[in-house]
């Protein structure tokens, strides 16, 4: 019997993903290209425009669960976000609640908000935000995957944590502010956008996993992420959703002992020590499953 070639999550782009990630054939695309919705901003400061706004919306199935998915394309303006960017991502998103749907999939790959659209981005994204609180509220569990080149940064890093779970492999990236960003505010001296190793210690998969900011870390594998987005869609089946003001609280009192903990630590391999995992410095060099079974083997020592 022939072994199922892998397929590289990273290398696909956002019809394929969403593709690969549901049922085969299962996904319903919504305002696909041949509407031709486009942006009015980018038009205007003639600048390439593209006909799904660089995002795919639509209906299919996980696993036979309906569900509502979203894949950003980072192809087209490294994913950011615009006017109609956001209107399409908001829209899912309150179709998914009336429709009752059993999960939202949002395979986020962005740098932030299109400087193109700096205001209306920045209100799309905050539209965003309302809506997957209020998915949650309706019951609706919203599970991010972020795999993809660019990352997930900017507002959509803060709309992914929003999420009930994120899940992330270690080529993906997630965090406020990109490292060049850090660096063109602040200097190199704070953080050396260069330093290719450094940006994955900092913001990659497997440190948000040691710290909780992600819930599962896959391989680079399309089929891994499948797998993992039906398990956590499954495990919420009959638990609670919406976030509660004894959460919200808890997740306070955790960045704030977060700070007081690794506050002075001058690189993530600092922090991986003070979890109480030996040997930090092969982090890197593993694979997921392995790493998966190095962090769990120490989980009792004080990961948050």
């Amino acid at each position: 019997m022939m072994a199922t070639k892998s397929v590289s999550y990273l290398e696909a782009n956002a019809r394929e993903r969403v593709a690969l990630v549901l049922d085969a054939g299962s996904f319903e695309e919504f305002l696909p290209p041949a509407k031709r919705i486009v942006s009015p901003h980018l038009g205007q400061l003639d600048a390439p425009v593209s006909f799904d706004d660089g995002v795919v919306i639509g209906r299919g199935s996980l696993n036979g669960a309906t569900v509502f998915a979203a894949a950003q394309e980072g192809g087209f303006m490294g994913g950011a976000v615009g006017e109609v960017h956001g209107a399409k991502l908001v829209g899912l998103l309150k179709r998914a609640v009336q429709e009752q749907a059993e999960g939202v999939i949002l395979l986020l790959e962005t740098g932030g908000v299109r400087l193109h659209e700096a205001n209306a981005g920045l209100i799309a994204v905050s539209e965003v935000m309302r809506a997957v609180l209020d998915t949650r509220a309706a019951g609706i569990p919203v599970i991010v995957l972020v795999g993809g080149s660019n990352g997930c940064f900017g507002g959509m890093g803060i709309v992914a944590r929003c999420a009930n779970a994120i899940i992330m492999s270690e080529e993906g990236r997630l965090a406020m502010s990109g490292p060049e960003v850090i660096e063109t505010a602040n200097g190199v001296e704070e953080f050396d956008s260069r330093d290719r190793a450094l940006v994955w210690r900092t913001t990659g998969g497997k440190h948000r996993y040691l710290l909780g900011d992600c819930q599962g870390i896959v391989a680079d594998d399309a089929e891994a992420f499948r797998a993992a987005a039906s398990q956590t869609l499954q495990a919420f089946k009959g638990n609670p959703t919406a976030l509660t003001l004894q959460a919200l609280e808890a997740e306070q009192a955790m960045l704030e002992q977060r700070i007081a903990r690794f506050g002075d630590a001058a690189d993530p391999q600092d922090i991986w020590e003070r979890l109480g995992v030996e040997q930090a410095q092969q982090i890197p060099m593993l694979e997921a499953a392995p790493f998966v079974a190095l962090v769990e083997a120490h989980r009792v020592k004080g990961t948050p």
